[in-house]
């Protein structure tokens, strides 16, 4: 029997640019492809290769220096092209020149049944780095006692894929990838699928049935809405898309990296999937997808939470979805943001597109100005948890330790704080203060 959580709060952004569900999906086999260590919170990293170096599939980029077993590893075979460094020798991205062999790494022990030797495995193979720990959101600590693990098989975000595309076909290994999970921690492996998709029930796993609009199908709301963090507490979460690369892992003792990413938004002509690999050339996806070509925003990643790129960038963590809308450099409105023109997306009553129930197409403007912070209670009609918003940011803001533990800091990832951030009248980075927030308690905590 599975758990039902019916979440009220939040907030469906409706968005033009959706994919047909019958769409068809191409394929796209990338020339280059660049990993990002700034994708990887937590991670303190030291190359493992130098360009002209030959890599196979699974072979390691990056590791931590905190944790050497933990890697970043190339999703492709081929020569490394580049390390590229910004200021400070700050790594910036490992591109790897892709060739056609796909030969991979000399694969990995996956007989061994021990927690410890299970942990071992994911770090070395990549697969620990595509998972989150609560609190802070970073890469998990292999050495963390986790009292439960969160797979998220769907999400709720502005025009994001689907994960039954993604997930067709792949029940073993999921199945598998619960299992291998489940050994790893002292309580469960929570499953969460909302209601817009048909995922079956996964074997081992406590299924949890989610209703209600975005972030419903978040882990910060699955999980403060099931059972909420205490100081002391450890949580890994991870997609569901993970869980089946884990599964597949620990079935053939290899690494895949294939994703099926979402090209969608205003400014995309034909939105649809594309089957290509994680790390992709940005330019590849899009080659005749845009419908313009100038005063456009790529985003990899959701409007929310994503990442702005360029064409000759690559496509970032979690590696699902690619949006784009209008920038809005050149845009000429009578009245600017204050215009009462129906095509406006508003969460305000004072916007006659509030009440029309159509899709916009917004652009990238901030439309309005920054202020002092307004205690307006506009963050708790879109955040379905527990904690008290605004106070808490204010206490992140203020540096107050004791406060910001009182308040829920560990309950929270930058992510949560999306929606907030969109409906905010004071236009504050809301992300960006919890991510410093955070970072600041863990060096200070731990």
């Amino acid at each position: 029997m599975s758990i039902l959580l019916n979440i009220k709060k939040g907030l469906d952004l409706n968005l033009v640019g959706q994919i047909d569900p019958s769409a068809a999906v191409a394929e796209v086999k990338p020339a280059v492809v660049g990993i990002c260590p700034d994708d990887f919170p937590g991670l303190t990293p030291k190359t493992e290769v130098k360009e002209g170096d030959k890599v196979a599939v699974g072979d390691a980029l990056l590791r931590d220096k905190n944790n050497p077993q933990v890697k970043i590893v190339s999703p492709v075979s081929g020569t490394v092209k580049a390390v590229v460094r910004g200021e400070r020798r700050k790594i910036l991205n490992i591109v790897v020149e892709a060739d056609k062999s796909a030969e991979n790494s000399k694969g990995f022990d996956v007989k061994a049944n021990g927690r410890a030797q299970i942990v071992d495995v994911l770090a070395q193979s990549g697969m620990l780095a595509l998972m989150r720990q609560r609190p802070y959101g970073i890469i998990p600590r292999p050495d963390a006692v986790v009292r439960d693990i969160y797979v998220m098989a769907a999400d709720t975000a502005p025009l994001a894929p689907s994960f039954e595309v993604e997930l067709r076909g792949k029940e073993k290994e999921l199945a598998k990838g619960v299992e291998i999970l489940s050994r790893i921690t002292d309580g469960k492996v929570y499953v969460a699928r909302h209601e817009s998709v048909n995922i079956s029930d996964i074997a081992g796993a406590e299924m949890i049935d989610v209703k209600g609009p975005h972030p419903a199908a978040l882990a910060g709301t699955v999980i403060a809405n099931t059972s909420p963090i205490n100081k002391g507490e450890i949580v890994w979460t991870l997609d569901a898309v993970t869980l089946a690369r884990i599964g597949a892992l620990f079935m053939t003792g290899k690494t895949e990296w294939q994703t099926i990413v979402a090209v969608d938004g205003s400014e995309v002509e034909h939105p649809g999937y594309v089957k290509t690999v994680v790390g992709v050339q940005i330019s590849e996806i899009l080659k005749g997808k845009l419908a313009a070509k100038e005063d456009i925003r790529i985003i990899s990643g959701n409007v929310l939470t994503g990442k702005a790129v360029k064409g000759n960038e690559y496509l970032r963590y979690p590696y699902t979805q690619i949006t784009v809308i209008p920038e809005g450099t050149h845009a000429d409105e009578f009245m600017g943001w204050a215009s009462m023109s129906p095509s406006k997306m508003s969460v305000s009553r004072s916007f006659p597109g509030h009440f029309l129930g159509r899709r916009f197409a917004p652009d990238a403007r901030l439309l309005g100005g920054r202020r002092a912070m307004i205690m307006s209670g506009e963050y708790d009609e879109v955040m379905p948890m527990d904690i008290m918003p605004e106070y808490l940011i204010k206490a992140i803001i203020s540096r107050d330790i004791d406060r910001m533990e009182q308040l829920g800091i560990y309950e929270v990832v930058p992510e949560d704080f999306a929606l907030a951030e969109y409906v905010d009248t004071s236009k504050l980075e809301l992300q960006k203060i919890v991510s410093e927030g955070l970072e600041y308690m863990r060096k200070e905590t731990e």
